[in-house]
């Protein structure tokens, strides 16, 4: 859509909105689809997702252009960084399209996606030609008997390294690589993938096995605390504490002592950081979700359906962002454990 449209708004754009604890929309995570050619345990397992689960059909997907559409809106309303997710955002057809048109709003400084890297061989390059900034890679295990068990999909590492090494060749960088560690499945690979991305060049985030949806079997024991995480590495390869590199990061990064780059920790269940979460998320049908552990939406697909003007979704998406008091992480006990929640392929972890 371009800025001339009848829909577009025109009018400067106002401050942007805070919410009951003063964070403002700084990061938008678009899902463009909620399947994925995986079955991670800790996030789609076989057994629930399995060949007759209805996953959302076709017509209830948002549009590329109405994915442009309110992403042009919330950059109005502060947003400087869009990142593609899913799902697995390769299954989606003509993805460069979209990036094509998101790398095309003013004002936006960062245009990434977060894959499994199983289509990147294929992909990198186009993704890269449309405008796609850097990316991140899941990859929980250099493993492959280990990668294959978690990936729930038999599928090997190798595809997933053939596909990182497409990522380099395009010029997509920095690329960071998502590992989640699960006590009793991969935390033997800490320092192997440690080890690997260092020498590759690559950022490593490690990421506590969190309760994210209600499919996954979450359990505190299987929670390998990102003490422990740092712990492991360091006693390989010696490091040191970063300050964030901005104000809402939710990484916690530490630099290897010699220089050879950096990890980082995302340490949601023993060191939560929502008191500085800036994020929205706007799953595959148009719904905003204010937190990554939330139960229910605000759609605006219907509005926007209907015909509402951009100044009418504006309004919504503020009222929505100026209501947001998330803080589940910080409060996560149990009371908040029986909870209803969101599964994670739906709005992109």
């Amino acid at each position: 859509m371009s800025d001339t449209t009848p829909d577009s708004t025109t009018q400067p754009p106002g401050p942007p909105p805070r919410d009951q604890l003063g964070r403002r929309p700084r990061d938008l995570r678009i899902s463009v689809t909620d399947r994925c050619n995986l079955r991670c345990t800790y996030c789609m397992p076989a057994e629930i997702f399995g060949r007759d689960y209805a996953f959302l059909p076709r017509s209830q997907i948002l549009r590329y252009e109405e994915i442009v559409r309110l992403a042009r809106i919330f950059v109005r309303l502060g947003v400087e960084k869009l990142r593609i997710t899913g799902g697995e955002p390769t299954v989606r057809r003509d993805l460069p399209d979209l990036v094509r048109q998101l790398a095309a709003i003013e004002d936006v400084h960062d245009l990434t996606l977060t894959t499994n890297g199983s289509a990147l061989r294929t992909l990198a390059a186009p993704l890269a030609d449309a405008g796609l900034r850097r990316i991140t890679v899941s990859l929980d295990s250099l493993d492959d008997a280990v990668f294959r068990a978690m990936n729930g999909a038999d599928m090997p590492v190798a595809r997933v390294l053939d596909g990182i090494a497409a990522a380099t060749a395009a010029g997509l960088a920095p690329i960071k690589v998502n590992m989640v560690v699960r006590r009793g499945s991969n935390e033997a690979s800490v320092v192997p993938m440690a080890r690997w991305a260092r020498d590759a060049g690559l950022i490593l985030r490690f990421i506590e096995y969190m309760d994210v949806g209600t499919a996954n079997g979450w359990r505190l024991d299987d929670v390998v605390p990102q003490a422990e995480i740092v712990e492991l590495v360091d006693a390989a390869f010696p490091l040191q504490a970063l300050e964030p590199n901005y104000a809402g990061e939710v990484a916690s990064r530490f630099r290897y002592r010699d220089g050879a780059g950096e990890i980082g920790v995302i340490a949601s269940v023993t060191a939560p950081f929502c008191g500085a979460c800036t994020r929205a998320r706007l799953s595959a049908e148009g719904e905003l979700y204010t937190c990554l552990f939330a139960a229910h939406g605000t759609d605006l697909r219907a509005p926007l359906r209907a015909g509402a003007d951009d100044a009418e979704l504006e309004a919504r998406i503020r009222a929505v962002w100026g209501a947001r008091d998330d803080r589940y992480s910080d409060l996560r006990s149990a009371a908040t454990g029986n909870l209803p929640r969101v599964e994670m392929f739906a709005i992109g972890g």
